[in-house]
């Protein structure tokens, strides 16, 4: 389930174990989601009921023995995922009621039509999208966002680290969110807490001891003790425990979600989008959206509508949906084009063009806001 990237960009990866991986910009043409021969573009028969999760009683366990990787771009902060070769490598280990882990591997697969829908793998667009917020400097300062068809929930965990107020997650699969989806948040909350403090400690040590309170030098002072009075050997086993690079291990870094109010902010969904819609809509104050995210989910027409009564449903007045897609998906039919068409006829959005990638397979980022006359 390894991926590659066919476009020009400042990204680095780090693995667990610290060591960067450098850029990737070579132009060949990446395979899209693959189909097999038994596929149709149909929906499939039976729809997925939607069911919110939340964070388990004890969320360490949702990163013991993760290996873990660090998407940089530009200016963006880093943003930290499990890696997604381990999933295949894992799969006859992991809990996994839709049984997608065994069915893609026997398939060779990473896409089942009503089955699985490719949410372990992160796509070439997300990247495009994440660039291209990149260089219009979007910040998400207090606006409610909407990760739809997340996967890992790189577009959504960018939004929380750029001050997002709410930020939902939904995934057609239920394995997707609570195996990749929710350690990922737990991940990023946990390192941007650490990050955070480091920072504090910085300008703490810039403004000089003396504007330091009391209980703070103390509590420096006890600390440095500690660390002292402890023994060569007990720093070498502390040394095992952590990575290479010195950063703790995914094991040791997660806390209790409570103490993480940005992952306070966060709620995780899976199921279809029909009923993942009827679901939110039943509560008392149903969400509006100023932003919706939506990365490589247009490779089938059969899902159109469901898509676009979802975007209707939720989108704020004012909002808009960013939509990263390929211009056409082999072997599946659905592409920008015919998308284009379909919201055309439907008459509720207007869309923009904001980036084409030429690089390879075409690729583009899109903006859709509602029309002036079609506002709810």
């Amino acid at each position: 389930m390894s991926f590659s990237f066919n476009f020009d960009v400042q990204l680095t990866t780090k693995g667990q174990q610290g060591e960067e991986r450098q850029p990737q910009t070579g132009k060949q043409d990446y395979a899209v989601k693959p189909v097999p021969g038994n596929n149709t573009t149909t929906p499939a028969e039976n729809v997925k009921a939607a069911v919110e999760h939340h964070p388990p009683a004890e969320p360490h366990s949702l990163l013991n023995d993760a290996v873990s990787e660090t998407v940089t771009i530009g200016t963006l902060p880093p943003l930290h995922f499990l890696n997604e070769s381990v999933f295949e490598q894992t799969a006859s280990e992991r809990d996994d009621d839709e049984r997608i882990l065994s069915r893609t591997a026997a398939q060779s697969s990473d896409l089942i039509s009503g089955v699985y829908e490719g949410g372990l793998k992160v796509w070439e667009c997300t990247y495009d999208l994440l660039e291209l917020l990149e260089r219009e400097g979007e910040t998400f300062g207090g606006k409610r966002v909407l990760d739809l068809g997340c996967g890992a929930g790189l577009l959504g965990l960018l939004a929380l680290k750029r001050g997002a107020s709410q930020v939902h997650f939904q995934d057609y699969n239920r394995t997707v969110i609570e195996q990749l989806t929710l350690p990922n948040a737990l991940l990023n909350c946990q390192l941007e807490g650490e990050e955070e403090e480091e920072e504090k400690g910085r300008k703490g040590k810039k403004r000089g001891q003396q504007e330091e309170d009391d209980e703070t030098i103390i509590e420096e002072d006890k600390t440095k003790k500690k660390e002292e009075a402890k023994s060569e050997e007990e720093k070498k086993n502390e040394q095992k425990i952590e990575g290479e690079d010195g950063s703790p291990s995914p094991k040791r870094q997660a806390l209790d979600p409570s103490q993480h109010s940005k992952l306070a902010c966060c709620r995780f969904f899976s199921g279809d989008w029909t009923t993942f819609l009827a679901l939110v809509l039943k509560e008392d104050l149903s969400p509006k959206y100023d932003i919706i995210f939506t990365s490589e989910t247009i490779y089938n027409t059969a899902y159109y509508s469901a898509l676009h009564d979802t975007l209707h449903r939720l989108l704020a007045p004012g909002g808009v949906v960013y939509l990263a897609t390929k211009a056409h998906y082999f072997g599946v039919g659905g592409g920008l084009h015919l998308f284009e068409q379909f919201m055309e006829d439907k008459g509720v959005f207007d869309m923009e063009k904001l980036w084409d990638v030429d690089q390879g397979l075409q690729r583009h980022v899109v903006a859709m806001h509602f029309k002036t006359t079609n506002k709810s």
